[in-house]
């Protein structure tokens, strides 16, 4: 298991360093998804900020499927719209860009991000 966790740890650097140096000020759109619910949060680097925040834990169900994802990416783009952000880069951190976080990704993106 002690593996598995490095092998992440690297795919999560990795991504982030990419992240780095395209991302030209904007905001990060930080996934984190566990078992049970998935979590979007906006992130200004520079000031060091949180902007907005969506999880699927706020509602108190379970959250653990890509319909829970749609859910929250499109509370969070609506959240980063009312705060005035509209250009993010997208941070899958280790995992994949399939299944959820594609979902969350997906919504976000209708609901008025541009990524």
């Amino acid at each position: 298991m002690n593996n598995a966790r490095k092998l992440f740890e690297r795919r999560k650097r990795r991504v982030r360093f990419a992240i780095r140096q395209k991302a030209a000020g904007r905001p990060r759109l930080s996934v984190h998804r566990s078992n049970a619910h998935i979590y979007a949060q906006i992130i200004d680097d520079l000031a060091g900020k949180t902007i907005a925040y969506a999880s699927s834990a706020e509602n108190g169900a379970k959250g653990g499927n890509a319909e829970a994802a749609a859910l929250v990416g499109k509370a969070i783009a609506e959240r980063a719209v009312a705060a005035g952000v509209k250009t993010v880069v997208f941070d899958r951190g280790g995992y994949l860009f399939h299944g959820r976080v594609k979902a969350l990704a997906d919504a976000a993106r209708e609901g008025g991000l541009d990524f």
